[in-house]
């Protein structure tokens, strides 16, 4: 089979799609023809050595696909079966093993690629605007890279939660997106803080949903209100300097959390019930995913490159 496989850290380059041997599903995991694959910005942490992975590495920590064999043990599935998953390694390939309960049923009415398009980003932007910060009626919170994958979904279920969102983007066609989104306000990354707070009459947003991290994270302290949350789920443009904790009294006894998805799925039954609850907004028409660009599997070096560049908007896929 094809897979994008590396061999050593690095940038887009050491990305090679070639050839790896094909292997029976082992106990407890089912192996999977794999529809599409999830590019997300952890996959340039594995690749570029931020995160560690064992060497030779298939990355890809999403797809959906159909079961083509069930491993010993496995009784909850059957060849034939559509699923999707978001954190086991090795969805950059046409062929992909996946343990069986960090699987997920794909429901009759979501095709695979939407599923692989809302799995990662869409748990992750549902637990920050349900569990990280709990968005309250008439909140204001800041939502950055309010045009990419997790931006896009974190505005629409603020806004389903009542908040007031103040997006960030780095253009006016992102700006157009988020506003389709529904946030309420656009500004650019530069100056941001002053601008939420001019909207909230000074007294601060509730919260800073910063996945950008190294470029906007100190700058968002200053934007949120007493008491409230910087919750910093990504850095996109690289790890924030280390926090002297005496500036989180300093702007008011703030809170900060880096949460992961790991923790928010650690168990089957957390991954399917937060899974459940993702897939019952899409279908009944509360939550739109964007699907800003597919690549053929063989060019995921260019879905790097532009992913890194903030050349796309929404989700990216690689489709072998």
């Amino acid at each position: 089979m094809k897979a994008i496989r590396i061999h050593q850290h690095g940038g887009p380059e050491v990305l090679r799609y070639e050839d790896v041997a094909d292997a029976p599903a082992p106990p407890g995991q089912v192996r999977v023809r794999v529809a599409a694959a999830g590019v997300n910005f952890i996959d340039t942490y594995q690749r570029s050595g931020l995160y560690t992975l064992p060497l030779p590495a298939i990355l890809g920590q999403e797809g959906a696909g159909t079961i083509e064999e069930a491993g010993p043990g496995v009784t909850e599935f059957a060849r034939g079966e559509r699923v999707v998953w978001a954190g086991p390694q090795g969805a950059y390939a046409e062929i992909a093993t996946v343990p069986a309960d960090r699987a997920v049923r794909v429901p009759a009415g979501v095709d695979d690629r939407l599923a692989a398009a809302l799995m990662l980003q869409g748990i992750t932007a549902h637990y920050l605007a349900f569990d990280s910060y709990p968005i309250q009626e008439s909140d204001w919170v800041v939502v950055h890279a309010a045009a990419g994958g997790v931006g896009l979904l974190l505005t629409q279920m603020a806004k389903l939660r009542g908040a007031h969102v103040i997006g960030t983007t780095s253009t006016e066609e992102k700006a157009a997106l988020a506003r389709e989104a529904g946030a309420d306000e656009v500004l650019r990354y530069e100056g941001f803080a002053d601008g939420a707070r001019q909207m909230t009459g000074d007294a601060g947003v509730a919260a800073v949903y910063d996945g950008v991290g190294k470029t906007t994270f100190y700058e968002g302290l200053q934007a949120i209100r007493p008491f409230g949350k910087m919750i910093l789920y990504g850095a996109a443009s690289g790890q924030p300097d280390p926090l002297p904790v005496a500036l989180l009294a300093k702007h008011g006894s703030l809170y900060v959390q880096r949460p992961t998805i790991k923790t928010y799925t650690r168990t089957p039954e957390l991954l399917r019930e937060r899974a459940r609850r993702l897939f019952d907004l899409v279908e009944h028409g509360k939550l739109e995913v964007r699907i800003g660009a597919r690549y053929p599997l063989a060019q995921a070096r260019q879905a790097h490159v532009d992913l890194q560049a903030r050349k796309t908007t929404g989700k990216i896929l690689l489709i072998p």
